[in-house]
């Protein structure tokens, strides 16, 4: 079930939908911005706000300039209590994560984490997170809290999926019926030496899942990854690739500072490198939902 908006065959709900998401839309970082004096206790005004920007954008970043002094557990509880807020509460549990199912995300030598990128300093390309995961656990929403910034690099660029919808409708409609194909993209079996982890994922990139709401699985990874082999999907795929690639007003790019993060309804991101230095190491805490944001 999709709704109108999303129904390939219902152009008149398409087009008013589109000009409704597109009008007044942000065009910087800074207008998604909201300050929060208390992240352990923040004001109606204050998720009010988040909220009428999440809204429009799937997205919206927060800054809170008292920070806690590198008080992980602290600043889990605050999250907790913040996801919370927008009806987020199914927290997924992931190979990485800790026993509270938040993950630390910070240069690892060696060990589990060490063999993925997340754990390095290397750049991280476009992606939604889950894009692996079983069809009936869809990460919906996520929330990344900077604890410590990299002592150089770390930009984040993100982009609504809704806005990468328009966009490859607009250029040819299908286009979004290839990616909506149950069989659009593959991703291998995750095998770390001792036995399949994870079971091949195959599945469309833009789905309806609840009826209500577009839901986008992607990532840019070349290698292992399997396009259903046909023209138009490899032109679909193509179209979005250079649509991330470019200078689209659309994409936003933030540098996170301490008691800065991100809430959204998993949005397209991806991260640039960064340096690490004896007094500042990047550590990043991520809550992926099964939620989607209660608006």
């Amino acid at each position: 079930m999709r709704p109108d908006s999303f129904d390939l065959d219902n152009d008149t709900a398409y087009v008013s939908w589109r000009d409704n998401k597109l009008s007044g839309y942000p065009e910087s970082a800074e207008a998604l911005i909201v300050e929060v004096a208390d992240f352990e206790n923040p004001t109606a005004i204050e998720l009010a706000a988040l909220r009428h920007i999440i809204a429009k954008t799937n997205m919206a970043l927060y800054s809170c300039k008292a920070g806690f002094d590198g008080d992980v557990e602290r600043a889990k509880k605050s999250l907790d209590t913040l996801a919370g807020s927008f009806g987020l509460s199914h927290l997924d549990a992931n190979l990485c994560a800790d026993e509270d199912a938040i993950t630390p995300l910070s240069v690892a030598e060696g060990g589990r984490r060490g063999r993925y990128i997340p754990y390095t300093n290397r750049p991280i390309s476009w992606h939604t997170d889950g894009y692996y995961n079983k069809p009936e656990q869809k990460i919906r929403a996520m929330i990344l809290h900077c604890i410590n910034p990299a002592a150089d690099g770390g930009v984040n660029a993100l982009m609504d999926p809704e806005i990468a919808y328009i966009r490859m409708r607009d250029a040819n409609p299908d286009f979004i019926r290839a990616l909506m194909h149950p069989d659009a993209m593959l991703i291998p079996a995750n095998d770390e030496g001792a036995g399949v982890i994870r079971a091949a994922q195959g599945g469309p990139v833009f789905s309806c899942p609840d009826g209500t709401s577009l839901h986008m699985r992607y990532t840019a990874r070349t290698r292992s990854i399997a396009w259903r082999d046909d023209t138009i999907t490899a032109q679909a795929i193509g179209f979005l690739s250079e649509l991330l690639a470019g200078d689209s007003p659309y994409i936003f790019r933030h540098r996170m500072a301490a008691g800065e993060g991100v809430l959204c309804n998993n949005v397209l991101h991806n991260r640039a490198a960064f340096e690490d230095d004896e007094i500042q190491q990047r550590l990043i805490l991520r809550a992926r939902y099964f939620d989607r944001i209660a608006n």
